[in-house]
């Protein structure tokens, strides 16, 4: 997610897929927050003091938000997110486990954190853990009370046992081994030379509420330039949707009242609409006839603005650079050669130069911008500016090159 375009990408790649809600891993930014644009929510804790390593996190579709009921990021490994159902609520816990070569004590902290959290979870809600343990978990017959023979592998290594002991202790199960499907469809791990696939990640569920779980299965589709494919949960809840009358909120331009013809032009247009208008004894009449003078004055002088653009600079030259590059990547897991992987990575770089120069451009007339109205003084537009960059994805960009605040 640090890459120029990475947020977008991800997030159209999900909307054309018409999923609700995305676990991520690995967002590698600096704190945490939520980002809220048109079409979803973003939802981030990585570590405070660097960017670069680990961060989960949750991406929410626009319709999806009014059902989350609270959000809490624990910290860079674990995140908490609760939504509210039709008929119970669910808790959903995104979780990065460390890998297998992490000390014991690096493992032991991360599940006592990972117990901490799930204790704090109210008794009656469906507890959903998913999220990359970096588990493998074999067909052992010692483990056949938390899972099903559905698993990729054969033999557990030491990740998979902490994953037992944890759904042991606490009454779950490992619902990514209950329902069969084909290996490409089971594994969520590759590796570079595309020889080894590995199921690593992974979904836990309450025993007494596992049939909140429909489904389970890796898309091999979706592609954001990551060695793990998404993996593809299917709850049986309806969530509540509520029907709310949409109001399009005016966005005047407040700039063309600091201009004096326009404002003398604004002023004697509402006059004239008032003079033509008759004495009405009722007040609520009075009130609409006075509202609909101003509204209509407005719209002829003062105007509106269009909704600020975040990314003005994601444009169709860098989707046509992403789904070329996609389409690319389709052939290389079809037919693995080293000319499809070479024509990929190629693709790869395109993209990536495509939408980091685009940014890098846009970054810095912004840049002049602001410092532009810095230097006239205009405060409002001054903050108003910062304020959006802090919404980006990398508003560390802006706050370390652009003008003092004193």
């Amino acid at each position: 997610m640090l890459q120029p375009g990475k947020m977008q990408e991800v997030a159209e790649q999900i909307l054309q897929r018409e999923l609700q809600i995305i676990a991520l891993q690995e967002i590698r930014w600096k704190g945490q927050g939520q980002i809220k644009k048109d079409k979803y929510n973003l939802y981030y804790s990585c570590k405070e003091g660097q960017t670069g390593q680990l961060g989960t996190g949750f991406l929410a579709k626009k319709e999806t938000v009014k059902n989350i009921m609270g959000f809490e990021p624990i910290n860079e490994r674990i995140y908490k997110l609760r939504l509210k159902g039709k008929y119970h609520n669910i808790t959903i816990i995104n979780i990065h486990a460390p890998t297998e070569e992490k000390d014991e004590e690096t493992k032991e902290r991360f599940y006592a954190e990972l117990q901490q959290t799930q204790e704090k979870v109210p008794k009656h809600d469906p507890l959903i853990i998913l999220g990359d343990y970096n588990a493998k978990i074999g067909r052992e017959r010692a483990y056949q009370k938390v899972i099903r023979n559905h698993t990729l592998h054969d033999i557990t290594n030491r990740n998979g046992e902490l994953v037992y002991e944890y759904t042991i202790a606490n009454n779950m199960v490992v619902a990514s081994t209950f329902f069969q499907h084909k290996n490409i469809h089971k594994g969520t791990w590759i590796s570079p030379d595309t020889l080894i696939l590995n199921q690593i990640n992974h979904v836990l569920v309450n025993n007494n509420k596992k049939q909140v779980i429909e489904d389970v299965r890796t898309l091999r589709g979706p592609n954001c330039d990551s060695d793990h494919f998404l993996v593809k949960v299917i709850i049986k809840q309806k969530l509540i949707t509520t029907q709310k009358e949409f109001v399009k909120k005016l966005r005047w331009n407040i700039s063309n009242l600091q201009n004096p013809e326009k404002l003398g032009a604004y002023n004697k247009r509402v006059n004239d609409r008032m003079d033509k208008q008759e004495e009405i004894q009722n007040v609520e009449q009075d009130w609409q006839n006075i509202k609909t003078a101003i509204l209509e004055a407005a719209k002829e002088t003062i105007q509106t603005q269009p909704r600020t653009t975040y990314n003005e600079w994601w444009d169709e030259e860098c989707k046509e650079a992403i789904t070329e590059k996609n389409i690319a990547r389709q052939k290389c897991l079809q037919i693995t050669t080293r000319a499809t992987q070479e024509e990929y990575e190629e693709k790869r770089r395109i993209a990536t130069k495509i939408c980091r120069n685009k940014k890098k451009h846009w970054l810095n007339n912004r840049i002049k911008e602001i410092e532009e109205a810095h230097r006239r003084n205009e405060t409002r537009k001054f903050y108003k500016d910062i304020k959006m960059f802090k919404t980006t994805e990398q508003a560390g960009t802006f706050l370390l090159r652009g003008p003092k605040v004193k």
